[in-house]
């Protein structure tokens, strides 16, 4: 982890930034620090308390929730321009979750205290948040709906999906997990979720090399995650 010193501004370095004014830009960008983190770091510890709202700036992350006895489960993949933590600034006083770096990652902080008082005062901005946590909302409610009544097929279809359209946007992509933390994410076990992977691989469904995915068929993929 490496704090960085640089003071320029880069480019697109917020997501709303279209909807401030120049001297809202400022105070925000005057409250904010930027980190860099290499693979495996921790960026958000759960049950610490929230004092900043962290940016993803470039690279992906995944965010993950213990459970009781030592269980995880992740609950999605952060992409750049996502805040994390949202949830917290009017929810709790807490993060609720734990975030790790799947890569090298580019973070920016802000001040928490300066993103409430950007909300209070800009109602453009404060709508683009309320976007993002309803999005994430959703996101969620879809989640758990698929992990409670899909069979494991569809949850791994889904899984599957999940990386191709929403992530790297390619049906040839490189998932940035164990099997564990795949297994986290379907809801399953690591045994079970490499079955129903050697499965998809011997019916030609999908091509894999360790880490590396290639969709087949999408059509077959699309409708085990419908039918679950």
């Amino acid at each position: 982890m490496n704090q960085s010193d640089e003071n320029t501004i880069d480019p697109l370095l917020l997501p709303f930034e279209s909807v401030l004014l120049p001297d809202e830009r400022d105070k925000l960008y005057s409250s904010t620090n930027k980190i860099e983190y290499s693979k495996r770091d921790i960026i958000i510890k759960q049950s610490a308390r929230v004092s900043e709202i962290p940016l993803v700036l470039s690279g992906i992350v995944k965010i993950s929730r213990e459970m009781r006895r030592g269980k995880n489960v992740i609950l999605r993949i952060g992409q750049p321009g996502t805040f994390l933590g949202l949830s917290s600034i009017f929810g709790s006083d807490v993060y609720e979750y734990s975030v790790f770096a799947l890569e090298n990652v580019s973070v920016r902080f802000v001040d928490i205290e300066t993103f409430s008082w950007l909300i209070k005062k800009n109602g453009l901005f404060g709508m683009e948040v309320v976007k993002q946590i309803s999005a994430d909302s959703i996101f969620n409610i879809n989640r758990l709906s698929g992990l409670l009544y899909k069979q494991l097929p569809g949850r791994v279809a889904d899984i599957i999906l999940y990386f191709s359209e929403d992530i790297f946007k390619n049906e040839t992509f490189s998932i940035p997990l164990t099997r564990q933390e795949l297994a986290e994410l379907a809801g399953t076990t690591k045994e079970s979720l490499i079955r129903t992977l050697s499965e998809f691989k011997h019916d030609k469904i999908i091509d894999m090399n360790r880490n590396s995915f290639k969709i087949n068929s999408m059509h077959i993929i699309k409708t085990l995650s419908r039918l679950g």
